[in-house]
């Protein structure tokens, strides 16, 4: 358990360092230092805390349940799942309308992925980990709608290929997830059998 709150201070650390640090001409530390020495210190301690993340969740399985998640919290996991990633792919394509909709359509991604991922699972590892991201997705809209960051402007080109892109690749993502991905980089079929 150690390595996951370890892992999750430092990744939501320097997250929330962004979210909230302040934008001031002079005072930016992004604008101080440059945007690639930002971006690449910002991806480090990132990657360090997702890293470290990754490797405490698994050797946290041991701690046991918090609950019993209802049977019907897998269904209910899976069909909130396909939208996840395609609002996950649509906010790094062109804005289309879904992304012009949403407005922040990665911070809804994480919402409905953690979300999802805590009424599937009841064990302390899953909830400390979910429930985080699910913590920092809502802390993170309240500091974006604060600073005045309203996603794209309301007078920008809607292109129908953001949201074609965000479709067939968020729904193939999704089906590779089912079918294979998540067994293979989880260990922990999304169907059992599959």
């Amino acid at each position: 358990m150690p390595y996951l709150i370890a892992g999750l201070v430092v990744f939501f650390g320097v997250h929330l360092f962004s979210a909230f640090r302040s934008r001031k001409s002079g005072e930016d530390l992004k604008q101080r230092i440059g945007y690639g020495p930002y971006m690449g210190l910002y991806s480090l301690i990132s990657l360090i805390g997702l890293v470290l993340i990754i490797y405490g969740y698994d050797a946290a399985r041991w701690m046991g349940s918090l609950y019993f998640a209802p049977s019907w919290g897998s269904h209910v996991n899976m069909a909130l799942m396909l939208p996840a990633l395609i609002f996950l792919v649509a906010a790094n394509l062109p804005t289309g309308r879904i992304k012009k909709a949403l407005k922040h359509p990665m911070l809804v991604a994480v919402k409905l992925w953690a979300l999802g991922h805590l009424l599937a699972n009841g064990e302390w590892n899953s909830i400390i980990l979910f429930g985080s991201f699910l913590a920092y997705a809502v802390i993170d809209r309240i500091a974006v709608k604060k600073r005045g960051d309203n996603g794209p402007p309301a007078d920008v080109a809607v292109s129908n290929l953001g949201d074609i892109g965000a479709l067939v690749v968020g729904t193939g993502v999704y089906v590779a997830f089912v079918f294979h991905l998540h067994r293979w980089l989880i260990g922990v079929p999304v169907v059992p059998g599959v």
